[in-house]
């Protein structure tokens, strides 16, 4: 369930933002047909490509959940370890499709085999593999996530000193520990939430980049020579 929250959140700012470079007018306030129609199609069309893609990862997780428990067998270590490695694989190979495809889900409201092939023969031909592998956006928003559900659990910890009942009535000796932790969660999995949109918004505009760089500086000429500025001293010959 979380997992397909995620990836129609993922669709819907996709298209949003999809509708913003090709048709500015569109998303040109809050409730925005662009809004709108991404969020219909995100939960009519294209929820089957949702569910497809969530799916493969929820198989992935509950396989290595299997191998999680046959590590009391201490004969099949070897096996073991070699079924993890290969599922290791494998999740991140659907992760990284997962990301990248649900771009042209949202865009143009392909199949999730379809949007991943085109994806990743976009990125081949204009040679922009190695930026893919080096985006660190992810990373940086996943950190971000982790400070405020850190800075969360420390106010949860400061509560919970300051109101010595609040979890004790609970049945918990002390509430410090419980009151950190529940803050942290709630702190972590809504900035996790809210932050999601902004690495689809990334996502989204690097493949529109990719694909219709003249439609951007027809539409938004300013943004697009900042960007092709910063794009040129990253990676000089790639634009």
């Amino acid at each position: 369930t979380h997992e397909v929250l995620r990836n129609t959140m993922n669709v819907t700012t996709s298209g949003v933002v999809g509708t913003w470079w090709f048709v500015p007018a569109e998303a040109s306030r809050f409730w925005s047909p662009a809004l709108t129609d991404s969020l219909q199609r995100a939960t009519t069309t294209s929820f089957g490509s949702i569910c497809f893609g969530s799916l493969l990862v929820a198989i992935v997780q509950a396989l290595r959940a299997l191998e999680h428990y046959t590590r009391e067998n201490e004969d099949l270590a070897i096996v073991r370890c070699i079924v993890q490695c290969i599922l290791s694989c494998i999740e991140s190979i659907i992760l990284f499709l997962n990301r990248w495809s649900y771009v042209y889900v949202g865009l143009y409201g392909f199949s999730y085999i379809e949007a991943g092939r085109n994806v990743v023969n976009l990125f081949q031909q204009k040679g922009w593999t190695a930026i893919i592998a080096d985006d660190l956006a992810s990373n940086v928003l996943g950190m971000i996530s982790l400070g405020i559900g850190l800075a969360s659990g420390l106010v949860g910890l400061l509560l919970a000193w300051a109101d010595k009942s609040l979890f004790e009535d609970l049945g918990f000796e002390s509430g410090r520990g419980p009151g950190f932790l529940v803050a942290f969660l709630v702190g972590f999995i809504f900035a996790s939430v809210y932050l999601g949109v902004v690495d689809s918004a990334i996502t989204t505009v690097i493949v529109c980049y990719a694909e219709a760089p003249a439609e951007f500086e027809s539409n938004h000429p300013e943004l697009s020579s900042e960007m092709r500025n910063a794009w040129t001293e990253a990676w000089p010959g790639l634009v």
